[in-house]
């Protein structure tokens, strides 16, 4: 027998909250590049390109250096194209200095299962050889299915495989906050 499922969303993240996760994580690329004077910062699309550009306003509101920002599709490169119907091409945007020799920094919005950076890696090897890739990701959601790990997250957040972390961007959604999305049976909390 089945039961129909409502979805309760919780914010876990608001604002705030979502300010000061990515003026941390803009600090500590600093520290770890030491000036991010060869760093590049390439979101995946599409909230991944917008966390991109707020870390880039925040290094250089800090230390006064503009880094590179660009975006990597990665839809040609994902493992689960046959499973599905046909998906739009995004857009690669890579900065007119290239990634050659430079540290590239990934950033997505919520790292997952970890398939999404393995394919954003295998787009990265074809457009040039970084010194360095690290990843940069709001939410760390934990249930990793490759071996991959984040240099800098805003905010782990420990979840069920059966719930889903939806990020909001004002750019994009009107507001900033990132919520948990629960299925409950119907009539539950009732």
């Amino acid at each position: 027998m089945t039961h129909a499922q409502n979805q309760v969303a919780r914010a876990v993240l608001e604002g705030p909250d979502i300010h000061r996760a990515l003026t941390r994580i803009a600090h500590e690329i600093l520290e770890r590049t030491r000036g991010a004077s060869d760093v590049v910062l390439l979101g995946i699309p599409t909230r991944g390109a917008t966390l991109a550009h707020r870390l880039a306003e925040r290094v250089a509101q800090f230390e006064g250096v503009k880094v590179p920002v660009g975006s990597i599709d990665i839809t040609m490169y994902r493992d689960d194209l046959r499973l599905g119907p046909a998906r739009p091409l995004g857009k690669t945007d890579v900065p007119a200095g290239g990634i050659d020799g430079k540290t590239v920094v990934l950033v997505d919005d919520v790292l997952f299962s970890g398939r999404t950076v393995r394919a954003a890696l295998d787009a990265l090897g074809d457009i040039g050889r970084p010194k360095a890739v690290q990843l940069a990701t709001l939410v760390d959601r934990g249930h990793r299915e490759l071996p991959i790990r984040a240099d800098y997250v805003g905010k782990n957040l420990p979840t069920a495989k059966s719930e889903k972390v939806k990020v909001l961007l004002s750019e994009i959604d009107g507001r900033d906050a990132v919520e948990l999305l629960k299925n409950e049976p119907e009539g539950a909390g009732k």
